[in-house]
């Protein structure tokens, strides 16, 4: 048994795991497939959720490297991969585009590594990393993007593990204070709120059940996470709602991107 394969749990139910079986994929085990399903019981529209974000990803990728000039990705908390990862929107647009991918489960590893190859013309790396090791991050992405230009920090469902607000946000800070002027933060985030007490009631299920724990915060707290840069319109919404081709409902999965 390798390293990677000695630190699955295939006992308890993981958060990735879970995401990519309601975005119908594949790389799931059934505790996953049970504690999904139950999950969508107490709160049915839960499944899109997945699925508006991702949608969300790959609108993002594309302004920013249509209409923002941006050819360097740093995305963290990466998850599975599935259709229309970020190399794939960005590089579809800029050949030359880089991307690194950080993420500490070590099925997403595994996966990554073998699916996770971008163009020739541009490079994609991917690396072990909590989103907590801020400078251990840093360090490594720099061997494959210039920090010292433009990068799009993609913090898609990550920071929702960490559980402490100044903690979170700090790590949020450093980040963004590492990269140049020109750099955009795109990021999203399970919202509570008083008109979605079915959301409030799956969240307290997972955390009973599943790992790692999550942490739901309010529309006006997301919106900290974007303190100091120039936020782009529509500003912190649904990502069902930021920039849509087609009107969707709204998801308790709120996002925003902002420009340093």
């Amino acid at each position: 048994m390798t390293d990677i394969e000695s630190r699955i749990d295939t006992s308890r139910p993981h958060t990735a795991r879970i995401w990519n079986y309601w975005t119908g994929g594949k790389d799931n085990y059934p505790v996953d497939r049970e504690a999904g399903d139950r999950i969508r019981q107490l709160h049915p529209g839960i499944g899109e959720y997945a699925k508006a974000d991702r949608l969300f990803l790959g609108r993002a990728v594309r302004h920013l490297a249509e209409r923002e000039g941006i050819r360097q990705f740093l995305d963290i908390g990466t998850g599975l991969p599935s259709a229309d990862n970020t190399h794939e929107v960005a590089q579809r647009i800029a050949p030359d585009a880089r991307v690194v991918y950080v993420d500490n489960d070590p099925l997403v590893l595994a996966h990554a590594r073998a699916l996770l190859v971008g163009t020739s013309e541009g490079r994609t790396d991917y690396l072990d990393a909590d989103l907590r090791d801020v400078d251990t991050i840093l360090a490594a992405a720099s061997k494959t993007l210039d920090l010292t230009q433009p990068v799009a920090l993609m913090l898609l469902g990550v920071v929702i593990f960490v559980e402490d607000d100044e903690e979170s946000y700090g790590v949020v800070r450093r980040l963004m204070d590492a990269l140049a002027p020109g750099s955009h933060l795109v990021l999203s985030h399970t919202v509570t709120h008083p008109d979605m007490p079915d959301v409030d009631a799956a969240v307290a299920f997972w955390n009973e059940h599943g790992t790692p724990k999550l942490t739901q915060r309010t529309p006006e707290a997301i919106a900290r996470y974007f303190d100091g840069l120039e936020l782009l319109e529509p500003g912190v919404v649904s990502c069902s709602a930021w920039r849509p081709e087609t009107p969707a409902p709204d998801v308790a999965m709120y996002a925003g991107v902002g420009r340093k």
